[in-house]
């Protein structure tokens, strides 16, 4: 049974200003560039360049040049279009709300290095082979199917079942296996592996034969998981070599690439990894100095020919006639627009110097001295009440961004780290600790590398209380394998 009910709801919304900011923040540099060139291509009444001087004197004033009223008669209070009404964040009407949410939905589209990709170079060479229609349709289905590092890793018979439903070609695993075996045989050298393995016996058997290719294909053909595993005295003993052969076999696999398809992945890598930073801090005699990099971004103002033009229609009651009034409609539209964004770039600044200056007060003698020694315990929640902003905020203010020092470029989630205490309860950072750890690997003897417990007794013989699975965690992070994997002769 359907019934009427009147309820009363405290509700709390973004404001589309607020919505634009969050998203603003989160923004490094070189992509908040490409979104004021976006915006400046898309809204007519947004232009570059200063406010000029004249305007900000009459803004002083309270009045124009003139001594007549800026603002709308009297008559005109009453419109809905009105000059105040784009200078207020209050009461936003419906189609800024849609305008705002249409373009949030817009993504934007940053164009990668041209180039062939490991598809179209395999492709390429495909054609200069003598093969059948069949075996070529065959070989453009395996090519697709080759994974960005270079590798098949899909069963041959699952390949075959997929042809017969999608191309209609009945193949068995012997075919598959021959024209696949016409693809390894393209540069790069290793190209269409299915493991590992065969990945690295594939390149070996393109190198000259000397004895230690020979060896290096037989370890890898008959002993390959103790060599995964460095069992290299199992190995020796059951191929009755010596260290010394060994050694040079190792040296030959070590040559060789894992990932034959990853150069093509790397190119595309390097170009979106050229980091920008977004702060610039340089330490001068004890003194710090922050700065904003800011250099790619134009100041941006209010275009003058569409604010006259408004305010004309707004305060001249001869112009507001059904079609001025539709034409005014899409100027109001492109002023609220123009004038948000510039609030919104002004706040984004705001709160990201803010941000910085805690951080920088909290980790003042890193900054001064470049030593990560001196880095102390800091969070989020940290940074959020020296900056007088949500956790939220600051973790979006963190999140992609770099910061430019004396000593090199750094993220700013660099800075972050937990605290742990020592024997005597001094609080420190646990980035500390594993910079100690880091140091003691790099120092050992790789023939009997150290263990997790062993490191763990030797943090707490430096007053370092901590445990061995905290140890393994802290390697994990450094990307340390575990003692048998860094083994060596």
């Amino acid at each position: 049974m359907l019934k009427q009910q009147l309820q009363q709801k405290l509700q709390q919304k973004l404001s589309p200003l607020q919505i634009q900011l969050i998203r603003m923040l989160e923004l490094p540099t070189i992509e908040l560039e490409e979104r004021v060139k976006h915006e400046l291509e898309e809204n007519p009444a947004l232009e570059e360049g200063k406010e000029p001087l004249d305007d900000l004197e009459r803004n002083e004033e309270g009045g124009s040049a003139d001594g007549e009223d800026d603002y709308p008669s009297e008559g005109a209070e009453n419109e809905d279009l009105s000059l105040g009404d784009y200078l207020s964040e209050d009461d936003i009407p419906e189609y800024k709300l849609q305008q705002i949410s249409e373009r949030a939905a817009r993504q934007e589209e940053f164009s990668l290095v041209e180039g062939d990709s490991l598809r179209d170079y395999l492709l390429e060479q495909l054609r200069l082979r003598n093969l059948s229609e069949k075996q070529v349709k065959i070989a453009e289905y395996i090519i697709g199917n080759i994974d960005d590092d270079g590798y098949l890793r899909r069963d041959l018979q699952a390949v075959a079942d997929d042809l017969i439903f999608q191309a209609g070609l009945e193949v068995n695993e012997t075919e598959l296996e021959e024209v696949l075996r016409v693809i390894q045989d393209f540069e790069p050298a290793g190209v269409g592996a299915r493991d590992l393995k065969e990945c690295l016996l594939i390149q070996l058997r393109r190198r000259e034969k000397t004895a230690a290719t020979q060896l290096a294909i037989r370890i890898l053909n008959s002993y390959f998981d103790d060599f995964i595993n460095k069992r290299y005295e199992r190995i020796m003993k059951l191929l009755e070599i010596k260290e010394e052969g060994l050694k040079q076999a190792i040296r030959e696999i070590t040559l060789m690439n894992p990932k034959p398809g990853g150069s093509w992945g790397d190119a595309i890598e390097t170009a979106m990894s050229q980091v920008v930073p977004d702060f610039l801090v340089e330490a001068n005699n004890g003194e710090l100095t922050l700065s904003l990099n800011v250099r790619g971004i134009p100041e941006l103002r209010i275009n003058k020919e569409y604010e006259d033009m408004f305010q004309d229609y707004s305060g001249n009651k001869a112009n507001q006639t059904v079609e001025r009034r539709e034409a005014m409609q899409f100027v109001k539209q492109k002023l609220d627009a123009a004038q948000w964004f510039i609030d919104v770039i002004k706040q984004r600044n705001e709160t990201l110097e803010r941000t910085m200056e805690a951080i920088i007060h909290l980790q003042r003698e890193f900054f001064l001295t470049g030593d990560e020694a001196t880095l102390r315990p800091m969070i989020l929640k940290d940074v959020a009440e020296r900056a007088g902003y949500d956790i939220s905020t600051i973790s979006r203010v963190s999140n992609s961004k770099y910061v430019q020092t004396n000593f090199g470029i750094y993220p700013l989630k660099f800075f972050f780290s937990e605290s742990m205490q020592t024997d005597t309860g001094e609080e420190i950072s646990n980035r500390e600790v594993k910079q100690i750890m880091k140091n003691h690997v790099d120092a050992e003897d790789k023939r009997n590398p150290l263990t997790d417990l062993e490191l763990s007794d030797i943090l707490k013989k430096a007053g370092y209380v901590i445990a061995r699975r905290t140890v393994a965690k802290y390697r994990e992070q450094l990307g340390i394998p575990v003692a048998r994997l860094r083994k060596e002769i």
